[in-house]
């Protein structure tokens, strides 16, 4: 059987953190179309918060 592709919006999501999380600035976002953008950038606001707080507890 076949493995599905995950959704695309959810793909979005997740490169979006992923670029959040390793400090890449939100204007390398590769999407064009509004949904897909705005669910990077999501994504993006989620990684940067996450890498955010995972500094301050690390000190």
């Amino acid at each position: 059987m076949k493995r599905q592709k995950r959704d695309r919006m959810d793909r979005a999501f997740s490169k979006g953190f992923q670029a959040g999380v390793g400090g890449r600035s939100k204007d390398n976002c590769p999407y064009s179309n509004l949904d897909s953008r705005s669910q990077w950038l999501g994504g993006w606001r989620e990684g940067v918060d996450g890498r955010i707080k995972g500094l301050l507890f690390n000190k």
